[in-house]
C-alpha cells in the first residue's frame, strides 16, 4: 500500500560524494539509483532535485570573495553535473530518466516545461530538475519546493545524513531530541535547519508535507513511500 503516489525527492550534492566529500562516488550513486528504481517499480512517480555542494556551493567559503550572482550560477551548473551523473546511474538500472534544466542547455538537458514534466511522470519516467530555479539567491531547497508544487507532488522527501529533525545538531549534541512530527511554524520559530525559510514558507502556504529522513539507512526511501514511520514529518 502506497502512502504517496507522486514524490519529489531532494538529494544533497554531498549524498552523491559518499565518503570522498567531493565529486561523485560511483558506488554510492549506483546504490541510490538502485533504491530509486525499487520505489519506481512499486508504481511511484518520482521527481528529483539534487544539490551541487559536492562541487561548488554559492554561499560557502570558496565563494566568499565572489560576486553572489556569479557564485550562484556556478552552483546551478554543479547541480547539472550531478543530475547527469544520476541520470546515467538510473539508466544503467533500466529506468527511463529525463533531466530538465531551469537554465537552457539543449545539448545536455531538456528545458523545464511544466506540462512536459507532468507527461514524463505520467509515463513512469523519473524526472530530474537541474539548475535550481534558474535564479540566483534561491537555494535548491526552494527549487525543490517550487517544482513539487508545479508537478503536484504529494510530498517532499528530503534525504539527509541524520534520522530526522532535531532540536540541536545530533552530531554535536549527544542528547538532542528528535521530533517525529513538527509544524512549519515551529521549524521557522526555532530556526531549525531543515530547509531554508523560503522553502518552508512555500510548503506552508501550499500545505505540502515534508518528510526528513536518513538516506544512509538502506531501504528508507521505500519505507517512507509505503507509509512506515521513518524520520520526521513537517506539516501544518
Amino acid at each position: 500500500m502506497l502512502a504517496f503516489k507522486r514524490i519529489l525527492l531532494k538529494l544533497s550534492g554531498e549524498a552523491l560524494a559518499g565518503d570522498k566529500g567531493f565529486g561523485v562516488e560511483t558506488a554510492r550513486i549506483h546504490q541510490i539509483a538502485a533504491e530509486i528504481r525499487e520505489v519506481r517499480d512499486l508504481g511511484v512517480e518520482i521527481a528529483l532535485v539534487v544539490g551541487g555542494g559536492n562541487f561548488f556551493r554559492g554561499v560557502a567559503d570558496q565563494a566568499r570573495d565572489m560576486d553572489r550572482v556569479s557564485a550562484d550560477h556556478m552552483g546551478m551548473l554543479a547541480t547539472v553535473i550531478n543530475s547527469l551523473a544520476l541520470q546515467d546511474a538510473l539508466e544503467k538500472q533500466n529506468v527511463y530518466t529525463r533531466v530538465m534544466s531551469a537554465i537552457e542547455m539543449n545539448q545536455v538537458a531538456e528545458p523545464f516545461i511544466r506540462r512536459r514534466a507532468l507527461r514524463h511522470l505520467e509515463k513512469g519516467r523519473v524526472v530530474i530538475f537541474a539548475a535550481g530555479t534558474g535564479n540566483p539567491y534561491f537555494s535548491t531547497d526552494t527549487a525543490a519546493s517550487l517544482r513539487a508544487m508545479e508537478v503536484k507532488a504529494d510530498v517532499i522527501m528530503k534525504a539527509t545524513r541524520v534520522n530526522g529533525v532535531y532540536d540541536a545538531d545530533p552530531r554535536l549534541v549527544t542528547d538532542a531530541k528528535m521530533f517525529e512530527t513538527i509544524s512549519y511554524l515551529d521549524v521557522l520559530k526555532r530556526g531549525l535547519r531543515v530547509m531554508d525559510a523560503t522553502a518552508i514558507a512555500l510548503c506552508q502556504e501550499n500545505c505540502l508535507p515534508i518528510v526528513i529522513f536518513n538516506l544512509n539507512v538502506a531501504g528508507n526511501i521505500k519505507r517512507v513511500v509505503t507509509g512506515e514511520k521513518v524520520g520526521s514529518l513537517v506539516s501544518a
